[in-house]
């Protein structure tokens, strides 16, 4: 089974997420963590139920990983797109205790695994081959945090909720049958519509606002 672990909001600069999550939820997210191996950097924000919300781009004093970075964020053309068009909220990660297995089954869609940080691995990520989003971002990524979950202590929690997230995409049938063969716990709710497209309701001291 795969369970909804966190959602990202992947940004064309970490001021430029930081700044559009604080326009949806009169929220200032905290810096989260340098990923020294993957070149990248985050803010982060508990959402309730071990769910979080990560603000992720690339890292421009990172360092090259000698290998596609993940949330497609070596192709900045394209991630600068998703934003202008609105497409903010452009994914989201599922956690599985077996990500060899479920790789082995889906690799065409979820990628390679990769044991991060490279040399002392302490969790394995699921990245294709080019770095980008499985299925455009319609299937999440996967992580397996090797039987040492992501501490909700080390994550900011401002009373932040999420109570709902949908998904737009032009085949739901077609999408919600993915997800029925993957067991996902909590996946989106998915409705019919154009191009992929991630809203998530969110309750915050200020009342529910909405992330896209």
């Amino acid at each position: 089974m795969l369970h909804l672990d966190h959602l990202t909001v992947i940004a064309p600069t970490l001021a430029e997420g930081v700044a559009h999550v604080r326009d949806c939820l009169d929220v200032d997210v905290p810096f989260g963590t340098r990923h020294l191996y993957m070149g990248t950097h985050n803010h982060r924000l508990q959402l309730g139920g071990r769910t979080y919300l990560e603000i992720v781009a690339r890292d421009p004093d990172g360092v090259d990983p000698g290998r596609a970075r993940w949330f497609g964020v070596d192709d900045p053309r394209t991630v600068r797109s998703d934003w202008e068009a609105g497409r903010r909220l452009r994914g989201w990660v599922a956690n599985t205790q077996d990500i060899d297995t479920v790789v082995a089954r889906h690799g065409a869609i979820f990628g390679d695994v990769v044991p991060l940080p490279f040399g002392a691995p302490e969790f394995a990520f699921a990245i294709p081959s080019d770095g980008s989003l499985p299925l455009d971002g319609a299937a999440p990524s996967l992580i397996d945090h090797k039987g040492d979950p992501t501490s909700m202590a080390e994550i900011p929690d401002l009373g932040a909720r999420l109570i709902d997230f949908t998904l737009e995409h032009p085949d739901p049938t077609g999408l919600e049958a993915l997800y029925r063969e993957w067991s996902i716990d909590r996946p989106p709710k998915v409705a019919a519509g154009p191009q992929i497209r991630y809203r998530a309701q969110i309750e915050t001291s200020n009342g529910v606002k909405e992330l896209s």
